[in-house]
């Protein structure tokens, strides 16, 4: 291995074990009694989805309990106003200033969203029937405020630092590493009520193999893609010439999106919760309840949101008009379609298509984990996003490792090649 990729490798380690130390780090004026018994007894609301995306911080009070999520929700903000907004979306073509400016924006609006939800927590946990912090005074709202707001920006700068200097990218690689720590502590709980006697060998065989399905159901579709053939004008010279045409497609995965979604519908379901938690009495514990995970209008609103965003990040990411545009620029048509816009309505129609059996696919691989974990009561903290997660982001670290060892050995050879020749 090279050695530079060594240090890049060493370099990510090492800034995300600093994160993962900073999850122990606990608030100050915390009562950490009171919310091991909030979450052992409250499974089921939309806090312990934020749990699992920050690796237990959350459940812990730690300085990291907010993790990433209100930096994710502001780039969810940001982006939708950009293709609505004329003003940022002539921004966001401006190339490297837009982009600079456009990841300013986001941090402003992160420190915003911070503080709301940082509000909302406090109240939350003051509110229970026996409060959380050790006092009601005020100075423990700002406190808390203050150091969950501080926590996701050094995220947001070891994100950066990671994706800069290290390898994979560092947003996606905090996230993982969150949702991986809590794999021990499920398993040893799973097997210790095996040993109980409260599961059977034959049901734990078959929920291993279950979740071994739905892994490799993931890769498959992940893995998939809808190839486009597209054609020059002198390919039928080249074929009457004799010159092999293997042909030039364009690759449209099946998830165009990724993990986008899933992740994007947990933010906007995270905000009434956290509000429904500032109130007092039978109001925020009736809007709790009925957004609670594992209720019919908890996955309805989940499955709309993830059809929804599927579809807005797949026309961010797939401009069919510029695509087509720059196929007629460069002298390319699609087999069998006219260029212009009967390329533009055939490239939307494909694009339709494929994102509907995405966003279909996204649904099932969410819900169906909550589903199963909640019927046998299993103690999971991970569910199909935590899964998606994991996937995506080994498989994107696995593809930018071998980019980079390919591109290092090309270069060698190039060298070498040329102090062969003086």
């Amino acid at each position: 291995m090279n050695s530079e990729l060594k240090n890049k490798i060493l370099y990510t380690l090492i800034l995300l074990f600093l994160y993962r130390i900073g999850t122990f780090i606990f608030l100050p004026g915390i009562n950490g009694e009171v919310i091991s018994e909030f979450f052992s007894s409250d499974t089921g609301s939309v806090f312990n989805l934020l749990n699992m995306f920050s690796g237990g911080a959350f459940s812990r009070m730690s300085i990291f309990a907010l993790n990433i999520m209100p930096y994710i929700t502001a780039s969810i903000i940001i982006q939708l106003m950009s293709s609505v907004y004329k003003g940022l979306a002539e921004l966001r073509k401006e190339g490297e200033y837009g982009r600079k400016k456009m990841n300013q924006y986001t941090k402003y609006l992160t420190l915003i969203l911070g503080g709301f939800q940082a509000v909302g927590i406090y109240y939350a946990f003051s509110n229970l029937e026996k409060s959380a912090f050790i006092s009601n005074s005020s100075m423990f709202l700002w406190t808390t405020v203050f150091t969950l707001v501080a926590g996701t920006m050094i995220l947001m700068w070891l994100g950066s630092k990671i994706t800069q200097n290290g390898i994979g990218n560092g947003i996606s690689l905090l996230i993982f590493v969150g949702i991986v720590a809590e794999f021990p502590a499920s398993f040893v709980q799973i097997f210790d009520l095996a040993r109980k006697g409260a599961y059977s060998s034959l049901f734990l065989i078959f929920i291993l193999a279950m979740f071994v399905a739905l892994i490799l159901f993931i890769i498959f579709m992940e893995k998939g893609t809808r190839n486009i053939k597209i054609q020059y004008p002198n390919r039928g010279l080249m074929r009457a010439s004799g010159v092999k045409d293997d042909g030039t497609h364009i690759p449209l995965r099946v998830n165009m999106s990724g993990v986008i979604p899933p992740i994007f519908a947990s933010s906007v379901l995270m905000f009434p919760f956290a509000i429904s938690k500032m109130f007092k009495g039978s109001i925020g514990e009736e809007i709790s309840s009925v957004i609670s995970k594992g209720n019919a209008l908890y996955i309805i609103l989940y499955c709309a949101l993830i059809v929804f965003f599927c579809y807005f990040y797949s026309s961010v990411v797939f401009n069919t008009e510029e695509v087509a545009d720059n196929l007629k620029k460069n002298n390319c048509f699609i087999s069998g379609v006219r260029p212009g816009e009967a390329t533009v309505n055939y490239l939307n129609f494909v694009v339709n298509r494929i994102t509907f059996i995405g966003a279909v696919y996204l649904c099932i691989v969410c819900l169906f984990p909550e589903i199963l974990v909640t019927k046998y009561n299993l103690p999971i903290s991970i569910g199909g996003t935590g899964l998606l997660i994991i996937i995506d982001v080994v498989i994107d670290l696995i593809t930018q490792i071998q980019s980079y060892l390919f591109s290092n050995k090309y270069n060698n050879m190039g060298k070498q090649r040329r102090i062969r020749v003086n």
